[in-house]
């Protein structure tokens, strides 16, 4: 039985723990992590997308957050984002490697596993900014089929088009923005990037 803690819409405890079927079913907001792996490359931002496995119920082969997933009941945000990383893309991270950008509450409401269900998140936002091999990750494979690197406003166009092959949605690409102010990069009309320095 999976468990979850119930927060309010801010992500704050209410000291309440549900099952996850009730959770959905009651629309009680929830905690997840959402990490995304970014890096420069010929001068321009790029995030690395998973191919969720065709296997899942929702948004089978679509491409998604570098990893993401619930909080277990316990959890801090920053542990779940930590266990993320290490189940489903095999990094072993510590507290510092991840850049907190902030906390996010949305709301879905879609018919899953033959039921309609009112899924209320609030989602821990963070940057893993640290060099990457993906031909080395360890990829969880009852959750991700494969993973690339995009270039952010290739992304971010896929997003604004609906494209349904993308599971990345408005209010991501705002966070991941935000995520690119807070870790200093600052993109021009030509979206190149450049690294703020701050003194």
């Amino acid at each position: 039985m999976e468990l979850f803690d119930i927060r309010t819409s801010r992500g704050e405890l209410t000291g309440r723990v549900k099952e996850r079927s009730a959770v959905h079913r009651d629309g009680d907001w929830h905690g997840t992590a959402h990490i995304w792996l970014v890096r420069q490359e010929r001068g321009r931002l790029q995030v690395l997308l998973q191919k969720r496995s065709r296997n899942k119920e929702t948004f089978p082969g679509c491409y998604d957050t570098s990893c993401a997933g619930h909080l277990s009941a316990g959890d801090s945000f920053e542990e779940g984002a930590l266990r993320e990383l290490s189940e489903e893309l095999g990094i072993q991270a510590s507290s510092s490697d991840l850049l907190f950008v902030g906390l996010y509450s949305y709301e879905v409401k879609e018919n899953f596993g033959g039921g309609d269900i009112i899924d209320r998140e609030v989602a821990a936002v963070y940057l893993y900014q640290k060099t990457v091999d993906i031909a080395s990750l360890r990829l969880q494979k009852e959750e991700v089929d494969s993973v690339c690197w995009m270039d952010f406003e290739k992304l971010k166009a896929h997003s604004e088009a609906g494209d349904p092959a993308f599971c990345v949605f408005a209010w991501e690409i705002d966070a991941l923005e935000d995520g690119f102010r807070k870790a200093g990069f600052a993109e021009d009309t030509k979206h190149e990037v450049t690294k703020k320095r701050y003194e």
